[in-house]
């Protein structure tokens, strides 16, 4: 007989498989989502991958479209400016609010988080200064020192909404990556800003450095997606 415990278990694990294939694009934008395939896929029943897509379709991973008749299909959300803008103003607000906590900080942790920031920056900066690198080295920075904004000031319940929202940022970057490498640089200065804000212990400017530099990051990625097209929205 298998636990309840076992049985959230395979949800979760397959809930983070599925999460995982739409944020790497292997799920492609617009593409059909089918239990049953996707349940030969990972090798589980359809009662996990079931409840895993009621998850995801609730964080906005996947969307309902009516079709003929009563009938609903379910696909991988599209990739669109829309979206993006979106996504990108909620996540922005929710680092902002890790951000004006950092400042909240003593000054002994406030210091050792600036140093890392300004480490992480730093990397980033001798990228674009190149104006070369590996796309995923790239994200790993930025991913890192967003990361370690929230770590430091969000409590639990801001952290678990930031990481129910973030991943989808990902799937952004990672289609679009090639052609946004070369606006890096605007993006490490306003990464300076921010850092800059959270050692003065300037709450206020914290939040609104780190928003500006999501707002100004969701128009720079619209820019991309009217050269290239929305992903997935056809």
């Amino acid at each position: 007989m298998v636990s309840k415990e076992s049985n959230n278990n395979i949800s979760d694990t397959t809930f983070r498989r599925l999460r995982e294939l739409i944020v790497h694009g292997k799920l492609a934008p617009g593409s059909r989502v089918i239990e049953a395939d996707l349940a030969d896929r990972l090798r589980v029943s359809r009662t996990p991958i079931r409840a895993a897509r009621h998850r995801l379709q609730q964080e906005g991973y996947i969307v309902v479209t009516s079709i003929a008749g009563s009938k609903e299909r379910l696909s991988v959300a599209p990739l669109t400016k829309e979206d993006a803008r979106e996504l990108y103003w909620i996540v922005g607000h929710l680092e902002g609010s890790a951000a004006r906590l950092c400042c909240q900080l003593d000054l002994k942790a406030r210091a050792a988080l600036v140093s890392e920031l300004k480490r992480l920056n730093y990397e980033l900066s001798k990228c674009a200064t190149a104006q070369q690198g590996d796309p995923n080295r790239l994200f790993d920075l930025d991913i890192s020192f967003h990361q370690a904004i929230v770590d430091a000031g969000a409590g639990p319940r801001l952290r678990a909404i930031h990481s129910g929202v973030k991943p989808q940022t990902e799937r952004y970057w990672r289609l679009y990556a090639s052609a946004i490498i070369d606006r890096l640089e605007t993006s490490v200065n306003e990464h300076v800003d921010i850092v800059n804000a959270i050692e003065r212990g300037d709450g206020p400017g914290a939040e609104k450095a780190i928003q500006l530099n999501w707002e100004n990051g969701a128009e720079r990625l619209c820019q991309v997606i009217e050269n290239l097209g929305e992903r997935g929205s056809w």
